[in-house]
């Protein structure tokens, strides 16, 4: 017998939540109850500003990349059985915050539908309760999901070019700056500071004023 909220469940290709690690036998995959009308997928970066006296608009910085976020608002539904939506729908995503005894951290998860959107960790839960049985019970909530990126360091390191660009390249040094941190920074191996020093002509490695220019040149 089809009921409202089977009627209202969407398409057959339904969303869910899958713990990726720790890996299990059977998979742990929480199935959403309908699918969302939308979800918010957000990505940016960190710069610096390099105070220099006397300029109007200071020169920035690339520091590093901010993790990705999804955002998602999902609709649990149990009117149609009358069970307790949290201990069917609510409970097992809210455990998605608790710590995994093997990883002394929460699980990795993927948010699925098409294909795997996003696989990260879940950042929080905001549950709202929309509708109750004569009891009390509650039967409708609308969850807020927010999820943080995540992604192994060495994975990204093998991704990244180690090799600076064929072109040399720019850095305005800031307070606490190196030369062994600029190499890390432009090559990946602070053993080539001395490269940078010889092209910008610097004695003394240990004073490198901030605010200045530098050239990092290319590798040959």
């Amino acid at each position: 017998m089809s009921t409202p909220a089977l009627s209202a469940a969407g398409p057959l290709k339904a969303a869910a939540i899958e713990v990726i690690v720790p890996a299990k036998t059977p998979r742990v995959i929480i199935p959403l109850r309908f699918n969302p009308t939308e979800y918010q997928i957000q990505k940016g970066n960190v710069f610096q500003e390099i105070a220099i006296p006397g300029l109007e608009s200071p020169p920035i910085q690339y520091i590093r990349g901010n993790s990705e976020k999804l955002s998602v608002e999902v609709l649990a539904d149990t009117t149609d059985s009358l069970e307790d939506v949290r201990k069917k729908y609510v409970t097992p995503v809210r455990k998605l915050l608790d710590i995994e005894p093997d990883l002394h951290a929460p699980p990795i998860v993927a948010f699925t539908w098409d294909r795997e959107v996003f696989r990260g960790v879940l950042e929080s839960v905001q549950v709202t309760y929309t509708l109750f049985s004569p009891e009390g019970t509650p039967l409708r909530a609308k969850m807020s999901l927010s999820f943080k990126e995540y992604r192994a360091v060495e994975v990204q390191v093998k991704e990244r070019p180690k090799a600076s660009p064929d072109l040399d390249k720019a850095y305005v040094v800031r307070a606490g700056d190196t030369l062994d941190r600029i190499a890390w920074a432009a090559y990946r191996d602070p053993s080539r500071w001395r490269e940078v020093a010889r092209r910008n002509q610097i004695l003394d490695p240990r004073r490198v004023e901030p605010g200045r220019v530098l050239t990092v040149p290319r590798i040959r």
